[in-house]
């Protein structure tokens, strides 16, 4: 059975984005990028592979990625349908209604469901969750590791790890951690 992986940044108290979206205000470091990179290259996105010297890094952990509608939208703001030309894509939306992307994959519903037919496929690589919080909250039984980019900055609103109208409980063990020189620490949980 394959695994899913929420791979995500967030601040300390608990963002991955500000109340727009966006994220400019996590701070960069070489020695951080080097180590995602070289362990993840396929979570660079396809037009960023090229000058980052990743052109022709083969997929290491994940062959699918699985986005929310407001993840996607990001990407659709600077006219990119398809962020991850070399992953398998999936956008869960009741939102939006089409995508005339022969490589992105519109779910508009059910995604526990959809989650369990990926993670029963045989072979492959593990799928990886980019986000956003909603569909992180409502995948929550599903995810069986968590990789946490925990940068040391504090922002009091946007977008939490999981949002979920409704109590679920996951527990997981702290199975790595490494620090950069920019403050951030990666934090690996795997489920219990």
């Amino acid at each position: 059975m394959r695994s899913l992986t929420y791979y995500v940044a967030s601040t300390i108290d608990g963002f991955i984005g500000g109340p727009d979206g966006k994220s400019e205000f996590f701070p960069w470091s070489a020695d951080m990028m080097e180590y995602l990179n070289e362990g993840m290259p396929e979570t660079v996105p396809t037009a960023f592979r090229a000058p980052a010297g990743l052109a022709d890094a083969a997929n290491r952990r994940f062959d699918t990625v699985l986005m929310g509608a407001g993840t996607y939208r990001m990407g659709l703001e600077d006219g990119i349908i398809s962020p991850w030309r070399h992953l398998r894509q999936y956008v869960f939306s009741g939102s939006i209604t089409e995508i005339d992307e022969p490589g992105v994959t519109l779910v508009p519903s059910d995604p526990i469901g959809a989650v369990r037919r990926l993670k029963n496929e045989e072979g492959g690589l593990g799928i990886w969750l980019s986000g956003g919080g909603r569909l992180a909250g409502s995948l929550l039984p599903e995810i069986d590791e968590l990789i946490i980019k925990l940068y040391p900055v504090v922002i009091g609103a946007g977008i939490p790890v999981f949002a979920t109208k409704e109590l679920k409980v996951g527990h997981f063990d702290l199975t790595g951690t490494r620090m950069f020189s920019n403050g951030a620490a990666v934090l690996t949980y795997t489920k219990k």
